[in-house]
């Protein structure tokens, strides 16, 4: 589905379910070339993917659009060579990549993972505020970087806000499967299919992935696989998760392989999936870059913790009465937390799936098993602490 076109028709569906998924239509979306004329800034386009040369390029309205429209009507994914022009700044920042794994090593501290075993690999979360308070001039020197602020500019404009998280994949380590990105691609598909349509549209202009490479990446270490296109299918945040969907993917996805410095961005909607290493002796080193809209927040700070705290006995007592569980959902809804992120996957991480529990899950599950005021005031505040940094 075009963003451009978003509106042309006034009869869209306001809801999506599996049954809207269709291999066929899929197929005849993703298949189609990218038009190189689309990209006239791009060096060249290798696998249906515009390849910019770091150096060549202008800082400008003209370039911005181009780019635009790269993430959301073309392929939904570009390729920076040459991002970082100095190698001795994506080193300095690789050794204080390494040095804060090494410490995480020591600690005994195991980081969970959204797609892979814990412990398989080296992840390192929220690596932007771990690397600037190790080192904030390494940091400075780092986000400095033209090519990130131009990008996240364009698909994002001003405010935005960048998160990071280390991801090293070992020689021997696995593929992930396919997968959409933050943030319906982080529910399960019941949850997922409970949002409108529109706001499967509106998720991924909230948020552009990326990643650095801190090392040379041959096809055979593993670089993120992509199905350039597939951002634009509008039930694909339902899709990926069916079996024809997964087997297109392993069979039609495109690598491309990564020099140190290169960074690559893409729409969080794109189906993809981080390669297997099946190199002996390359540790695949990538900075994963996750840049969020400014406007992806409340107007007012309400602590819900409070709040939820506040109304639990009055939940409990309309349950015992004999209330409806529509009743108590809404009452939920307005006062609960009902997204789990941001939080601080160190200490909270998504052991049990994709995302741990929210706020409002866990009110849920104290109305489910009856828990006293206290009991929940006690997890809630676990749960918060958790989510701190």
């Amino acid at each position: 589905m075009s963003f451009t076109s978003a509106h042309v028709s006034v009869h869209r569906r306001a809801w999506l379910s599996e049954q809207d998924c269709d291999l066929d239509a899929f197929r005849a979306l993703v298949e189609q070339a990218t038009d190189p004329t689309a990209h006239p800034h791009a060096s060249a386009v290798e696998q249906g993917v515009p390849i910019y040369d770091a150096d060549l390029i202008e800082a400008d309205r003209e370039f911005q659009d181009e780019l635009v429209h790269a993430l959301a009507d073309g392929p939904g994914i570009v390729v920076f060579r040459g991002a970082f022009p100095d190698p001795s700044v994506v080193d300095r920042a690789t050794a204080v990549f390494d040095a804060l794994i090494a410490e995480q090593r020591a600690s005994g501290a195991t980081a969970g993972d959204h797609f892979a075993k814990p412990g398989a690999n080296d992840r390192v979360w929220n690596a932007l505020e771990k690397t600037a308070l190790y080192d904030a001039h390494v940091f400075a020197d780092y986000y400095a970087n033209e090519v990130l602020a131009l990008v996240s500019g364009a698909w994002l404009g001003p405010g935005y806000q960048v998160t990071s998280q280390i991801n090293v994949v070992n020689p021997g380590g696995a593929a992930q499967t396919v997968h959409r990105d933050y943030h319906l691609g982080f529910l399960s598909g019941q949850v997922a299919a409970a949002y409108p349509a529109h706001v499967h549209r509106l998720s991924p202009v909230l948020t552009l992935q990326g990643a650095v490479a801190h090392c040379d990446m041959p096809v055979e270490s593993g670089p993120t696989m992509y199905l350039p296109h597939s951002q634009k299918y509008e039930p694909g945040y339902l899709a990926w998760r069916l079996p024809e969907f997964r087997a297109y993917f392993e069979a039609h996805h495109v690598q491309l392989p990564l020099a140190k410095g290169d960074v690559v961005f893409f729409n969080p909607a794109l189906f993809h999936a981080a390669g297997g290493n099946r190199s002996t002796g390359i540790r695949r080193m990538a900075n994963l870059l996750q840049v969020s809209s400014a406007f992806g927040r409340a107007m007012e700070t309400v602590d819900r913790e409070a709040v939820a705290n506040a109304v639990y006995p009055v939940l409990l007592q309309r349950k015992a009465e004999g209330v409806g569980e529509a009743w108590l959902e809404n009452v939920i809804a307005a006062s609960a937390e009902g997204y789990p992120f941001p939080t601080n996957l160190d200490s909270d991480p998504p052991v049990d799936g994709l995302a741990p529990p929210s706020q409002a899950d866990v009110v849920r599950r104290a109305l489910r098993e009856e828990w006293s005021p206290a009991v929940l005031r006690a997890e809630l505040r676990a749960g918060a602490e958790r989510r701190e940094s």
